[in-house]
């Protein structure tokens, strides 16, 4: 989902810091509010552990430009599953971070626009697992269609925000709608992925039997939210 250099460019990039300033505000407030509850080892623990996978998803796993971005397997709505959304934001934040600063230097410009691209979604979906998923559901006995319904609105969100980001950057020009189209037929495989992941991941933990004191992952592994 990275906002290839040059879609947007010059004085329409400050946008991007408005946009990727409320995503900080919304990671900044549940990191607080997870310190809260879990205390800082956890917090730092399970940031560090989602800030290696989505390291790995965007250098060691496949990912590749399609149109007007680059295919990723980011595992979004599994990391909130195992980790929670202030370690899930703060992992997709860092991650973006390490890559641009050590690998790739060229998406620095980007990066307002592919953090808000991400941490919105993130937190968006988050909002709907609340409502989707009963209070004293453990997420490790979610069923296929609600891992789908969070899949759903996380990847369907970073698409929203790469055709906006791709439009508001370079108009309605016909080329431009055959690179946003390329983007999203592939990334639609990404769409079927994902849920099945989460079941995997989710099936794993229920196996281990993860216990919600564990500084690993999210009590609502094992015990609701």
């Amino acid at each position: 989902m990275h906002i290839e250099p040059g879609v947007v460019d010059g004085a329409k990039i400050l946008l991007s810091i408005g946009t990727a300033s409320v995503a900080f505000a919304l990671t900044a407030k549940a990191a607080i509010d997870m310190l809260r509850s879990d205390g800082f080892s956890a917090l730092v623990t399970r940031s560090f552990i989602a800030t290696f996978l989505v390291f790995c998803s965007f250098e060691v796993l496949w990912h590749h430009p399609v149109g007007v971005s680059e295919v990723h397997l980011i595992m979004g709505s599994t990391l909130f599953l195992l980790f929670g959304a202030a370690p899930t934001a703060l992992g997709l934040a860092l991650g973006l971070l390490i890559q641009g600063v050590f690998f790739a230097p060229t998406d620095l410009p980007q990066l307002g626009m592919n953090l808000t691209s991400l941490l919105l979604p993130l937190f968006a979906m988050g909002a709907i697992a609340k409502r989707l998923i009963a209070p004293s559901t453990p997420y490790v006995d979610l069923t296929y269609r609600q891992t789908l319904k969070l899949s759903l609105v996380f990847q369907g969100g970073v698409v929203a925000w790469v055709v906006f980001w791709s439009v508001y950057g370079q108009g309605l020009a016909s080329a431009n709608w055959e690179g946003i189209a390329s983007f999203a037929a592939a990334y639609s495989v990404i769409l079927l992925l994902e849920p099945l992941l989460n079941l995997g991941a989710l099936a794993l933990a229920k196996r281990a039997s993860v216990s919600q004191q564990t500084t690993l992952f999210s009590p609502s592994l094992s015990s609701g939210h």
